[in-house]
């Protein structure tokens, strides 16, 4: 329950450019040599949460879908985890 709490605002509180450094853990980077469309999702969904469109849409552009659904996913859990209270 905590954990659901505070991992937002420790997403918030890395700096934007956190995450773009490293090696790939993709398995179709690693043994095909190709992106798929998952492929720095992560990256891309930090950027957008610190607001940093350009560079978001450079690195996947179905994280503009991905992280609306993100956040009503969250609230949806949310509401359950706190409906019991």
């Amino acid at each position: 329950m905590i954990g659901l709490i505070i991992l937002p605002v420790i997403l918030l509180i890395l700096p934007g450019n956190y995450f773009d450094t490293g090696n790939s853990m993709c398995i179709s980077v690693i043994f095909l040599d190709r992106n798929c469309f998952g492929c720095g999702m992560t990256k891309a969904i930090q950027h957008l949460i610190h607001l940093d469109f350009t560079v978001a849409y450079s690195f996947n552009k179905l994280s503009f879908i991905v992280l609306p659904l993100l956040v009503i996913a969250y609230i949806k859990e949310l509401r359950k985890l706190f409906s019991f209270f």
